[in-house]
């Protein structure tokens, strides 16, 4: 399913989260979830709807990719908006929501089913959150949901280093950090040479591993959410400038941050017009097969 990227689109965020859905009500958990998230992350976090994101994003002339997680193996919890859901309701607003998928990790070729469904259905990828999954991204048992993602060219994008989820709580939530190192997903990019990945967020703190995978896999990329960039490290901040300024993607982890938040403090890294523009659109146009 082609998808057309609108002339006045001036950013593509490739990381926010579907929150809510506009059928069931939220449960406990998830409120919680969201709660703490907005005390760790200091902000007033709203919960979106598919339909909130399209708003917000059109306001702006943004696209912007949207998912959820499924965590059910790790916490018994079906996710608060279906794939279905998501499919159904990002076909109404073609012009903003670019949808991805969430599968469980666990759940073997029944999960690689539902990749090759969901992808007949138009979604672009599959988001995995290996500290709230409860996986090891290079894990045998998930091979055959790559395979699937990789035959139906889809994307995986994988979260990487510190979480937000559980931070604070006692225990961290259950959240272990150990999952989250991206020289697992290099075993996945060797083993899958054909898949495009994503791995999201500052890395911290192995941040120097995730440039070094990107830089050494041609379809492994980085996305910039979750962290405001006043905080981006040296690194990252002079390699998005030079070597991996194509394999840098803009993104939010919107609703923990504001697009308007996240450009300002960006606009003060004083990259140039060239390169800005790569990252907040083009490189993620070309990513996901965006047609001009």
């Amino acid at each position: 399913m082609t998808m057309a990227l609108n002339e006045d689109i001036v950013a593509i965020d490739v990381h926010t989260h579907v929150l809510a859905s506009v059928s069931q009500v939220s449960g406990e958990d998830e409120v919680e979830h969201s709660e703490a998230m907005a005390k760790y992350f200091k902000t007033d976090m709203v919960r979106p709807t598919v339909h909130d994101l399209a708003t917000t994003y059109r306001e702006l002339n943004m696209m912007c990719v949207a998912f959820t997680v499924d965590t059910s193996w790790a916490t018994g919890e079906e996710p608060a908006v279906s794939n279905d859901e998501l499919c159904d309701l990002a076909a109404e607003h073609p012009d903003v929501i670019i949808p991805f998928g969430t599968v469980d990790p666990h759940g073997g070729r029944r999960a690689a089913r539902e990749v090759r469904r969901l992808a007949e259905r138009g979604v672009r990828g599959f988001k995995f959150h290996p500290s709230s999954q409860q996986f090891y991204a290079n894990d045998r048992d998930v091979y055959p949901i790559y395979e699937a993602i990789e035959e139906t060219s889809t994307i995986a994008l994988f979260h990487s280093g510190h979480t937000g989820a559980g931070a604070g709580r006692p225990g961290g939530g259950g959240i272990r950090l150990k999952y989250a190192n991206p020289m697992y997903a290099d075993d996945v990019a060797v083993d899958f040479p054909e898949l495009r990945i994503i791995l999201a967020h500052p890395s911290f703190p192995w941040q120097d591993e995730a440039l070094s995978v990107a830089l050494h896999k041609p379809y492994v990329y980085i996305d910039l959410s979750g962290w405001s960039p006043k905080y981006f490290p040296p690194n990252l901040v002079q390699y998005a400038r030079t070597l991996l300024k194509r394999k840098m993607l803009f993104g939010t982890d919107y609703p923990v941050i504001t697009p308007e938040r996240w450009m300002k403090d960006f606009e003060r890294l004083g990259y140039d017009e060239d390169v800005t523009r790569l990252i907040m659109r083009d490189n993620a146009a070309a990513l996901l097969g965006l047609e001009a």
